[in-house]
């Protein structure tokens, strides 16, 4: 508890000189880099945001509802040099055409690295949050994110239930921040040991055999027909029976792990009890 306190004295403090050194108008063209933008500044320092944020067809967003009235880019530098940032935040490794202009034109890039763990979540907001002369909103990120994991393991059930994520066509989801929310959650994620394709689908054969405790669909049941979508409506699923549990999740916070993405541990907790209640 000291060393919190120390180090929020120490944030207050320094919150002064970080800003005046800050950039004042930050844009940003990529929807996992949105998500840090919006969360971090006030509306006056956003310059634009990525179309992506405030997309509908699907949403894709966490923030598609919050956005009104901020600029939206398509990824193209000649629409961020009309919003004239001071500054371009740029998931790492990306838009390497769009990097060329910008420091053609001297734009400063401010880079966010993938998360894969938990730390790497906490590294990246504190680093980026400082860059952006705002530290104090990065941790208070962190903060909300550490109570809504504490928040989920408490509601989880005690043992772990065995639990599959299945998309359209099959896909299934496993490793790094979705793993981490899923056992937050108390979930255990039993995809990998189904030997998925090399394109990490599963066939429907595969998941009658398995049986998992919960079997959860991602997205919205009928909310699109496609082919892509009719895997997750087979009637084959539906026997499995009562032991497994099917639901249908709404996992946007996964799609850009970051602080955020608790929201989804909160999610599976609740799918992890009503599926325990089952067995």
């Amino acid at each position: 508890m000291r060393r919190l306190l120390a180090l929020l004295a120490l944030l207050v403090f320094c919150q002064p000189a970080l800003a005046a050194t800050a950039p004042a108008r930050v844009a940003s063209i990529l929807l996992c880099t949105d998500e840090y933008v919006f969360r971090l500044l006030p509306r006056s320092r956003i310059a634009a945001l990525s179309y992506l944020a405030g997309d509908r067809h699907p949403v894709v967003s966490t923030i598609a509802d919050r956005i009104g009235g901020i600029a939206l880019l398509p990824m193209s530098a000649e629409a961020l040099l009309s919003v004239k940032p001071d500054a371009v935040v740029l998931a790492e490794g990306t838009a390497q055409e769009v990097r060329r202009v910008l420091n053609a034109a001297r734009i400063p890039i401010i880079d966010v690295a993938w998360p894969n763990t938990l730390g790497d979540i906490r590294r990246i907001t504190r680093d980026l949050s400082a860059k952006l002369g705002v530290p104090a909103a990065g941790e208070k990120l962190i903060q909300d994110m550490d109570a809504r994991l504490a928040a989920a393991k408490a509601a989880a059930p005690r043992t772990l239930v065995r639990a599959v994520l299945y998309e359209p066509n099959g896909y299934t989801v496993a490793g790094g921040i979705t793993d981490a929310m899923m056992r937050a959650g108390g979930l255990i994620n039993v995809a990998p040991g189904l030997k998925p394709t090399r394109a990490g689908t599963i066939a429907v054969e595969t998941i009658l055999a398995e049986a998992p405790e919960l079997l959860v669909f991602t997205g919205e049941p009928g909310a699109a027909r496609s082919r892509a979508q009719q895997i997750l409506e087979h009637p084959a699923l539906a026997s499995l029976g009562p032991r497994t549990k099917r639901t249908w999740l709404t996992l946007t916070p996964l799609l850009c792990p970051g602080p955020w993405s608790a929201l989804s541990a909160e999610d599976f907790a609740r799918a992890a009890r009503e599926a325990r209640s089952r067995s």
